[in-house]
């Protein structure tokens, strides 16, 4: 998570609080973060005042073309010499609704092109429908962004957004914008299985095999989150440890994959060259399954990462304690949960992102 998110999540987690924690501890204005005073009252027609949307112009290229940033509305800075802007005070956004309205109406027509994934929360509102909005701009796949007021190439440089140099915009042209991948975790399913039905994964040649065991298995998808083609796709997934001697984690369903022998433990795919993925598209890697014995006697801990050329990489991970994971197994044995409970309550505890 960018540090834009960050103050982006923290906003809208602890709300009017964080406000008050950047007045109590003179936050400044810095690299992600701006704050503003709104101006627009509706007296000078239904839309953004001109101070309004220019700043929200100035923000969407500067923050879009540089690593993203959040637009705090409605409080006030002071200036000091040695810090920079420093917040000082809240001043209520009035009518914040109508506010974030005008808002989101004006983000198309401040920058070319424009920046969709531009994305507003309101902080607080009082009895009288006053209050504060955030605005957050993340980075834009399609910099260089210019704003419509002024025909201007922005970027961030410490707590203000300034022209960028040609150098500078010369840079972003030539640069070729990169896919971005999520990682999806879909169809997720957990069984009860008897051992008898299952002799393949416990045959009977094993003195004492499991009676039953839980089955939990989901499919591994890539989405292309971005306005380019992605290709060389891959997954790499390390087995650390399975919880015993009779847990497996196995993958199945990947045949339009290139397989790459690893050694014990390792399972590495990788797209063939033909197979592009196109913007918004999805792609399934593999199918997973754990399957965990009552017998738990160590950690189950499977780290993945999924990724393609030129795009960050996205990694997982499931890691359940000893103790916490033969909870869990005598609980899915004893039927005490419905399957979509006990599925939930796998993700939720065990994996991370």
């Amino acid at each position: 998570m960018s540090r834009a998110e960050d103050i982006f999540e923290k906003l809208i987690y602890f709300g009017e609080d964080a406000l008050n924690e950047f007045i109590m501890e003179r936050q400044t204005e810095e690299l992600f973060l701006d704050f503003k005073q709104a101006t627009s009252t509706g007296k000078h027609g239904w839309a953004l005042s001109a101070d309004d949307r220019r700043n929200l112009a100035k923000c969407i290229s500067g923050f879009g073309n540089s690593e993203g940033g959040v637009i705090v509305w409605g409080v006030e800075c002071s200036r000091e010499r040695d810090i920079g802007d420093v917040a000082k005070s809240k001043v209520k956004v009035a009518n914040v609704h109508r506010f974030m309205s005008w808002v989101e109406n004006a983000i198309s027509g401040c920058t070319i092109p424009s920046h969709n994934k531009v994305r507003n929360h309101i902080i607080s509102v009082d009895e009288n429908g006053d209050g504060y909005l955030a605005t957050y701009i993340p980075k834009s796949d399609l910099a260089p962004l210019m704003t419509t007021i002024g025909s201007h190439i922005y970027i961030r440089s410490g707590s203000n957004n300034v022209p960028a140099p040609y150098s500078v915009i010369a840079g972003m042209f030539g640069r070729r914008p990169q896919p971005n991948v999520e990682l999806q975790l879909e169809n997720r399913l957990l069984e009860v299985v008897e051992n008898e039905d299952e002799d393949i994964l416990y045959p009977k040649t094993i003195d004492t095999p499991p009676q039953k065991y839980v089955r939990i298995s989901f499919d591994i998808l890539c989405k292309n989150d971005s306005n380019v083609i992605a290709s060389e796709l891959y997954l790499s997934c390390n087995t650390q440890s399975t919880g015993s001697e009779y847990g497996k984690i196995r993958f199945l369903d990947y045949n339009q994959m290139y397989v790459i022998q690893g050694i014990s433990g390792h399972f590495n795919l990788i797209t063939k060259p033909e197979l592009r993925l196109p913007p918004q598209g999805m792609i399934k890697f593999a199918k997973a399954e754990i399957s965990l014995a009552e017998f738990v006697d160590e950690d189950l801990l499977l780290d993945g990462v999924i990724g393609a050329d030129g795009a960050a990489p996205r990694s997982f991970r499931f890691y359940a304690p000893k103790n916490a994971l033969r909870s869990f197994v005598a609980k899915a044995l004893r039927s005490e949960n419905s399957s979509e409970m006990l599925i939930g309550e796998f993700f939720n505890e065990f994996l991370k992102e």
